[in-house]
């Protein structure tokens, strides 16, 4: 039952995620390609990858990383700064422009956690707050 109901909720961040990224990159001046979204997604969840470590852990060749990382740099999503400590490496950061575009999700994370917060009491809300940082802290 516990596994029935994290994938119901874990399908539903998703999907809400999904219909927001298709929505926005077809708004979008510069699209970005489905391939290209997730692949900004990844790099801001690395929190300033190298190209090699993004590369190895989307298991793809790093020539091919470096286009897909040129690509975005050219539509303004992703920045490419030189390693402080080795100049011949380079870290990918998300731009305003990527911020802007991923803010969508924010929007249905708050607004799920409104209704926490209006559903359960101060004390359920608080107890709930401290198992999801057990899980983001020593489960995953």
């Amino acid at each position: 039952m516990l596994e029935k109901t994290f994938n119901e909720i874990y399908m539903k961040f998703k999907l809400n995620f999904y219909k927001n990224i298709f929505r926005t990159v077809s708004e979008c001046n510069n699209r970005l390609s489905a391939t290209e979204a997730f692949s900004v997604e990844v790099i801001y969840a690395m929190q300033g990858p190298t190209i090699r470590e993004f590369a190895d852990f989307v298991n793809i060749s790093q020539p091919n990383a470096t286009y897909k990382i040129n690509s975005l740099v050219k539509k303004g999503y992703i920045n490419k700064v030189n390693s402080a400590s080795d100049k011949r490496e380079y870290h990918l950061e998300v731009t305003q422009k990527f911020l802007d575009y991923y803010r969508v999700n924010d929007c249905y994370i708050q607004e799920v956690m409104e209704k926490i917060r209006k559903r359960f009491s101060p004390e359920e809300v608080k107890q709930f707050e401290h198992v999801l940082q057990i899980m983001s802290d020593e489960l995953m």
